[in-house]
């Protein structure tokens, strides 16, 4: 779990993104946040089994590049 601060950090650009209209950019934020959720999940890190679940879900696959859902 030692780069999980990364999630953090694209949660909080993406917060600033969309409190200053920014919504594409939030959204793309939201993408980059599963894509490195994604990464550090194939990696041991990341996601909780919840929120792998959520992700999932949405249609977006957590379980690392080159992989199907």
């Amino acid at each position: 779990m030692q780069n999980e601060w990364i999630l953090d950090v694209l949660t909080d650009l993406r917060t600033f993104a969309h409190q200053n209209g920014l919504t594409t950019l939030a959204e793309h934020l939201d993408d980059t946040r599963l894509v490195a959720a994604s990464s550090l999940t194939s990696t041991g890190e990341g996601l909780t089994g919840n929120e792998c679940r959520t992700a999932q879900a949405a249609g977006h696959n957590t379980r690392g590049a080159g992989t199907r859902l």
